[in-house]
Formats: structure tokens, sequence, C-alpha cells
């Protein structure tokens, strides 16, 4: 995943039904995408629950190989809003199901 559509459909699936609410992808490096429960568009919107990190972060927690949990506790990722739901989130986004 390089490009911010590339991002787009790789977690569209995995968001919609799925998320409560809404929340951003800030990724500095490449855009922001925004999440709810009909899935992803590329967006501006506000968000209740923000995540920042660099796009290498969101790749690796997409792909599988980066704990959500574990790259905030570094971190690799910041929070702007509730942490619990932030968590819940990034382990929608860590799973291909």
């Amino acid at each position: 995943m390089t490009t911010l559509d590339e991002f787009r459909i790789a977690v569209n699936e995995r968001a919609r039904g799925r998320i409560r609410g809404s929340v951003a992808l800030d990724m500095p490096d490449l855009g922001r995408l925004y999440l709810d429960g009909s899935g992803a568009v590329e967006s501006d919107a506000p968000a209740d629950i923000t995540l920042v990190a660099p796009s290498e972060v969101f790749r690796a927690i997409v792909s599988g190989t980066q704990n959500p949990a574990r790259a905030y506790m570094l971190g690799k990722l910041k929070v702007e809003g509730n942490p619990m739901r932030a968590l819940k989130i990034g382990e929608i986004l860590s799973s291909a199901d």
C-alpha cells in the first residue's frame, strides 16, 4: 500500500458495519481517511477518534505485522479521543475478517 486509495481499499470492508461512530486515520505523509459503519473514504470530516501515524505504521497494522496497542505504547501511534475505543478500532483494522 503506497497510495491513500490503496489504504482505503484495504480497510473499507473491515470498517463496513464494524465501526461505531467515526474514525480518522491521519497519515501526515500520505493523507487522511475517514471511516464509519459505511466504510472508508478520503475526507477531512471531523471524527470521534483520530489515529495519527506515518503510513508505514498503518501499513504494518493493516498487514498484521504491528500490534496496534504496542504501536500506541511505543509512541508510534497517537490517539486523539478515547484510547480504549481506539484500541478496538486498531483490532478491527488489523483483522482480515
